[in-house]
């Protein structure tokens, strides 16, 4: 087997440096650890973003993939296949929406509520063509695509990719005066993070979510929630916005947990109203509900309506946010959270994050810096109070050694 060294090598020698990975070669994994190729052993606090919140390899999600893929894997839409009916029926009744469309990843599925929201503007709203506008947050992270980095307020998201796509206005996350100032006629959504992610788990002001769907509907504007990351237990609840009450969105947009950290699988939920706006040539993807994501899909359905991954979040999420914030040394400011889900902000002098999270790398634990200053830390939702108290005394141990 090949050493960690040289598989980074090579690596980096054919693939595109848009990313610029940890120093580790990951080669296995199980429920919540990962081994590298020399098989050390690591605690997993990144699980891709979310996407592995019932741990590595799930057994029952595996399995499903595995019946499946013995029996179909792709059809496109030029035909319907068994299992997506079955797949959506069900996550329309977990989310309490009426109809969904099923997409690949996070990305493609917020540009699928976006052309939703603009269809919705001019076909119903009555915006003049090409004339509509949609509110996003300052610090946002919605994907990847050269129409979402346009709206993006981080210069390198930025940087060599214009023109951009017009028709976004950017305003303070958690500041309902400024979301209120930015609504137009022409204004057809607002398309928000609960919590944003990317930008270090800032959770808003309480009610905020409330707030902001109400004006929404007094001002005959979309109300978009991004749960790309948020959803399916991740903050205690099946979704973020079920902390609030009245927060529901009219358009809710899912993936990465979705696909059981085994298949990338997202969805576009709404009402029947703005979804049958859509005429068939509108909008596709040749994989997007395909039969095997829809059974992975629905195995991940399964679990999540037990209960128990919500609870676990909550209950053990609660308990290791006052930990962090009791223990955390003076390299520390701030300790934010909601769920299995922090962010720890460090001093300026103890930046920058990237170092803390290769002395937590070195320690057995797998974290991610964002803008500089914040570890995030976010560890699959099976995981054990005894993993969370193994990793805390590391952790903290590292952030000391900042201080």
């Amino acid at each position: 087997m090949s050493d960690s060294g040289s598989v980074i090598a090579e690596a980096e020698r054919v693939s595109a440096p848009n990313y610029s990975p940890l120093p580790v070669v990951v080669s296995r994994g199980e429920g919540v650890w990962v081994f590298d190729v020399e098989g050390r052993k690591y605690l997993d606090c990144i699980s891709a973003y979310s996407s592995l919140n019932q741990g590595h390899r799930h057994p029952r999600i595996v399995a499903a993939l595995v019946e499946q893929a013995e029996r179909l894997t792709l059809t496109s839409r030029a035909v319907h296949n068994d299992r997506m009916g079955p797949f959506l029926n069900e996550l329309c009744a977990l989310a309490g929406m009426e109809m969904a469309l099923p997409m690949n990843t996070g990305a493609e599925a917020v540009e699928t509520a976006i052309k939703l929201a603009r269809k919705w503007g001019y076909r119903v709203k009555g915006v003049a063509k090409d004339r509509a506008e949609i509110v996003v947050c300052r610090n946002n992270f919605h994907g990847r695509t050269t129409t979402i980095v346009g709206f993006s307020s981080e210069a390198q998201y930025r940087e060599d990719f214009g023109p951009f796509t017009p028709g976004f206005t950017l305003v303070d996350f958690g500041d309902l005066a400024a979301l209120r100032a930015a609504i137009t006629p022409q204004t057809v959504a607002f398309l928000v993070e609960p919590i944003q992610a990317e930008a270090g788990i800032i959770v808003p002001p309480p009610g905020y979510l409330t707030a902001a769907r109400a004006l929404c509907r007094e001002r005959n504007v979309l109300f978009v929630l991004d749960e790309v990351q948020t959803g399916l237990g991740r903050t205690g609840k099946m979704f973020a916005h079920d902390h609030e009450p009245g927060a529901a969105p009219d358009v809710l947009v899912l993936g990465k947990a979705l696909g059981g950290g085994v298949y990338p699988v997202s969805a576009v939920l709404a009402s029947r109203a703005i979804m049958t706006l859509l005429r068939p040539g509108d909008h596709g993807s040749t994989f997007g509900g395909n039969p095997l994501a829809c059974a992975i899909g629905l195995e991940v359905l399964a679990l999540l309506r037990t209960g128990e991954y919500q609870r676990r979040s909550k209950d053990l999420g609660a308990w290791f946010l006052g930990c962090l914030r009791e223990e955390a040394p003076t390299s520390v400011t701030e300790v934010r959270g909601r769920g299995l889900w922090f962010g720890i902000e460090l001093t300026p002098e103890a930046a920058p994050a990237r170092a803390v999270c290769e002395r937590l790398l070195e320690l057995g634990i797998l974290a991610k810096d964002t803008q500089e200053t914040t570890v995030r830390l976010a560890p699959p939702l099976v995981v054990s109070r005894g993993e969370l108290e193994w990793a805390l005394e590391r952790i903290v141990g590292a952030l000391a050694e900042r201080a």
